[in-house]
């Protein structure tokens, strides 16, 4: 099945050719003709498996050529609307539809001038409920669409929720997706939906297939040196690096940048222009690396990230469902890959069993094997790299000095720079101490933490305490 086969407006097939989308994920197949046909909806996916287009692009279809408000899209966050902003706006823009974006921390009055032009407006519940009180705006939607609605829940959104419903007609088309179904979501779908249908997608289907999913078992203080080593070798074009907590995200961001990286922090504590800023650069290209924290980025949609990092595990499977959704988008291949230590088997396996998905053990390369990936990156590098006049001009120049294979060799030799290798030979876990691990917590999940704990490696003890801190070259 491919996205013509829903029928979709001209316009609106046309935008989703441009944006690379051909075959529906799987919340998309089964939530579109439902939502098409006119009924309510309450749809439980997960974060990463395609929502915003399962609700945007029906609604886009069907939406007239009137003035006013047509489309309410109520979200937990503030990077969660702009992203469902940005989105809708990507899909609607061949149906010149206006867009607003509504959260704290912005003009006012900016804002209601934007929704008094706009037919779609994408916003957070305080917000939203703050103008609707104050009767700044009035707004008679024929779809309104609540998006990850146990994300608010969790944030004590529950009472503005219901409360903003009683400001909205009765007669609308009302969808609502979850990640998850507490018993207070599900009243709430019974009281604001009506007759809905129901649309879950199964464990099995919840991680996307054309992303590899694989760990690396180290030690404690081995976190930094493991991700050092695996930016040298997976040498990823564009990564986000997940964080448990603000502190970890500022401390890590500043120790990557000290090691040349182009790398910045994204958390809840930072200013919302600075949040805006460093999105903006990340999906600008002018970051190659984003550290965040779960909430900081939640919605976050940027296409072309090759590889997701986990500096520690979650602590709960939907967020690692999430943090690995954030690559692998529109049909391109992505890498999850997960830093952890003995601790942290339990919650690995936990993971595995929740998402239905085998995550793959890898060993941490050593040196030698660095050192012969990037040399057979240069080599191919060298032989498709075109010559340039100023290369030319060079060349011309040492010819007074030196004969041609000088030249050569030299030339080189300032490229071999950038196949050195800093910190351990060895970091990490052996595959032989790896299997031992995890087949110890598989078989054995009744025995104290205390013994598996402290479960020692051959592979950490073979090497001195000391820690890079020096890259051999600059990645800015």
């Amino acid at each position: 099945m491919n996205f013509k086969d829903f029928n979709f407006k001209e316009e609106l097939q046309k935008a989703i050719d441009e944006a690379g989308f051909k075959e529906p994920s799987p919340i998309q197949k089964e939530a579109i003709p439902i939502i098409l046909a006119g009924n309510d909806i309450v749809g439980q996916a997960h974060t990463g498996t395609g929502k915003t287009a399962a609700f945007g692009l029906p609604v886009l279809n069907m939406l007239e050529d009137t003035k006013g408000v047509q489309v309410l899209v109520v979200v937990p966050t503030r990077e969660l609307a702009m992203q469902v902003s940005d989105e809708l706006y990507k899909f609607g823009k061949f149906l010149h539809l206006k867009t607003a974006t509504v959260y704290g921390g912005q003009s006012y009055d900016r804002q209601i001038k934007h929704i008094a032009n706009a037919s779609i407006v994408v916003a957070t519940p305080g917000r939203l409920l703050d103008l609707l009180k104050s009767k700044r705006i009035k707004l008679s939607p024929s779809f309104v669409i609540l998006d990850e609605a146990d994300e608010m829940l969790d944030m004590g959104f529950l009472e503005d929720i219901k409360t903003i419903f009683t400001f909205l007609k009765v007669k609308r088309q009302t969808l609502l997706f979850s990640a998850t179904m507490p018993e207070a979501i599900k009243r709430l779908a019974k009281n604001i939906l009506n007759d809905p249908k129901f649309v879950t997608i199964e464990n099995n289907q919840v991680t996307n297939e054309k992303i590899s999913q694989s760990y690396y078992v180290v030690s404690e203080y081995e976190r930094d040196d493991a991700i050092l080593r695996l930016y040298d070798f997976k040498n990823p074009s564009k990564s986000i690096i997940f964080c448990r907590t603000k502190k970890e995200v500022d401390r890590l961001s500043t120790f990557l940048i000290s090691q040349g990286f182009m790398a910045k922090g994204l958390h809840g504590d930072m200013e919302q222009r600075q949040r805006e800023e460093v999105i903006k650069a990340f999906k600008s290209n002018h970051l190659e690396i984003l550290i965040a924290t779960d909430v900081a980025a939640r919605g976050l949609d940027v296409n072309d990230v090759s590889h997701v990092f986990n500096y520690h595990l979650p602590f709960d499977s939907e967020s690692y469902v999430h943090r690995i959704g954030r690559t692998g988008r529109a049909g391109k291949e992505g890498s999850a890959v997960s830093i952890v230590t003995p601790h942290e088997f339990n919650m690995l396996q936990k993971i595995e069993k929740s998402t239905g998905t085998k995550l793959q053990s890898q060993v941490i390369p050593n040196i030698k094997s660095v050192k012969e990936k990037k040399f057979d990156s240069l080599l191919e590098k060298t032989r498709t790299q075109e010559i340039t006049d100023v290369s030319t001009q060079i060349v011309e120049a040492l010819k007074n000095e030196f004969d041609l294979s000088t030249i050569a060799f030299k030339l080189a030799s300032i490229l071999s720079n950038s196949t050195l290798v800093k910190g351990n030979n060895i970091i990490g876990k052996s595959q032989k101490d790896i299997d031992r691990l995890y087949n110890s917590v598989h078989n054995d999940r009744g025995a104290p933490n205390k013994k598996r704990g402290n479960f020692r490696g051959g592979r950490s003890n073979q090497r001195n305490s000391s820690r890079p801190r020096s890259r051999s070259r600059s990645r800015g």
